[in-house]
């Protein structure tokens, strides 16, 4: 029986600590409400912070760092910081990164007066929670609101027998013992993709099988192009349009190995194989049924555009309602949910959410490509710029990355950005103010960027674009002077 609205112990209860979890509770805290936070882990931060983004990205830092591949343009390619590299050494700052997180997450949330509770949470009700304590007590609250942040684990197909050794999902790759000369990384999505270019950047030899006939669909396809370039050029083999039927461990020579068999017959025998074909939500144990909900096949949670549920009253945001599953976009589905629930302005771009993928190279973009656009009928037009034609790119060593612009053919509104190269995460978010506040291409002709900087690339594939299409010259009323360094 659901209780009257006033004797609700909390105005929101939020389930999980990730990236979503936490902006709620302190969204909703900040305004004044009574917040509970139930995360079944001793510590907060989620798979974000525990096991996920940070840790991985600590990790990818590490390698970059201990390999000397940042360096590899100026001393060649043998060049490495350390002869010999162990899982230790790359694994060691992960621990130090992950602590102080967890202290920070923690932190906010205690000085926002959220009610941090360790215990596992269920649903009894729309309104109300079982939450069974860590330490084996049990005890019902009630909420007026209710949001479902719980995240995401690895996907595990019951008929691979894991181990945690040889075949291994990604939660399993920072308690690695020892690197493998040979790894096969099963799918080529975001995660699988970072891994399977940090350990090519190792030196290990990787091979990546996926299904699908390009890597990372949903990425700009010259973008997707490039990556599988430079993955090539660092001795990885891709098997695309191919499909895993067996994974068994086996035994020869050299220990304890794995083998994949694929449907086309062929077989693929590595040290390891890090399976990773995506994330199911992690909503197995909250009984939905009892609140009138329901996951899908892989345990995530359909929303609306104000991130509610099927149950007004419950909200789901982060990876547990799927794509795109990005810590940052996560982080703004929260705080939206909590100022929707209670009635909080609240401005947001949702059409401009960035997205970066920490490959090696990383990648990053935001706003629309050219394949929706090509479907859309937009007419537009491309500028590029390398940064091997950027005095910053040579000062870093980075002279194979790209960014590209494209904008509208007529009024020259920027459209889309897509990095890829060194800081790309970091330099899209240039791109993405002008997006913002609906800017055009003139915008980085007329704008000076410090020198030498990986910036000016948006000036110079500006130019390029704008002499693609034709440069209107200086007698054109109200237009600019023609460009001199295109």
């Amino acid at each position: 029986m659901t209780v009257p609205e006033h004797t609700y112990q909390y105005d929101l209860i939020v389930i999980g600590s990730g990236p979503a979890g936490m902006r709620a509770a302190i969204q909703a805290a900040k305004a004044g409400r009574r917040v509970a936070l139930a995360e079944k882990k001793t510590v907060v931060g989620g798979v974000s912070v525990n096991t996920g983004t940070i840790p991985s990205k600590t990790f990818r830092e590490a390698v970059l760092e201990l390999s000397g591949y940042r360096d590899r343009e100026f001393h060649g390619l043998s060049w490495t910081v350390r002869q010999k590299l162990s899982a230790a050494d790359l694994l060691d700052r992960v621990g130090t990164v992950v602590r102080h997180e967890i202290d920070v997450t923690h932190y906010q949330l205690l000085r926002n007066n959220v009610e941090m509770v360790a215990a596992n949470a269920s649903f009894q009700d729309a309104h109300t929670l079982q939450l069974e304590h860590v330490e084996g007590t049990t005890r019902s609250v009630t909420a007026d609101k209710i949001l479902i942040a719980t995240g995401t684990e690895a996907t595990r197909d019951p008929h691979i027998p894991f181990d945690g050794s040889t075949i291994l999902t990604s939660d399993d790759i920072l308690h690695l013992d020892s690197l493998p000369r040979t790894l096969a990384v099963v799918g080529a999505g975001v995660i699988g993709c970072e891994y399977a270019s940090m350990f090519a950047v190792l030196g290990v030899r990787v091979t990546l099988v996926d299904r699908r006939a390009r890597l990372l669909p949903f990425v700009d396809s010259e973008i997707a192009e490039t990556l599988a370039y430079h993955l090539r050029e660092n001795r990885v083999t891709l098997r695309l349009n191919e499909a895993v039927s067996t994974i068994e461990k086996c035994e020869d020579s050299g220990g304890a190995r794995v083998r994949l068999i694929l449907d086309s017959s062929k077989h693929v025998v590595a040290d390891k194989a890090l399976y990773s074909i995506g994330r199911t939500g992690t909503t197995a144990r909250l009984n939905l049924a009892a609140a009138g909900l329901a996951a899908d096949e892989r345990g995530r949670l359909i929303v609306n555009e104000h991130y509610q549920t099927a149950t007004p009253n419950i909200y789901a945001a982060g990876d547990v309602i799927g794509f795109p599953s990005l810590s940052s976009t996560s982080m703004e589905q929260g705080r939206l949910a909590a100022c929707h629930m209670f009635g909080l302005q609240a401005n947001s771009f949702p059409q401009l959410l960035p997205y970066g993928i920490y490959t090696i190279p990383e990648i990053s973009m935001v706003g629309r490509n050219e394949e929706e656009l090509t479907r859309d009928g937009v007419q537009y037009e491309v500028g590029k710029a390398r940064y091997r034609e950027i005095a910053r790119g040579q000062i870093i060593g980075d002279t194979t990355g790209l960014l590209k612009l494209l904008f509208h053919g007529q009024t020259r509104q920027l459209l889309g950005v897509h990095i890829i190269g060194h800081g790309a995460s970091e330099l899209v978010h240039i791109g993405q103010a002008v997006l913002a506040f609906g800017g055009k291409i003139d915008y980085f002709v007329d704008t000076v960027f410090n020198y030498p900087t990986l910036a000016e690339c948006y000036k110079s594939a500006a130019f390029d674009g704008l002499n693609r299409m034709g440069w209107p010259g200086p007698s054109a009323p109200g237009a600019p002077d023609s460009p001199t360094n295109a």
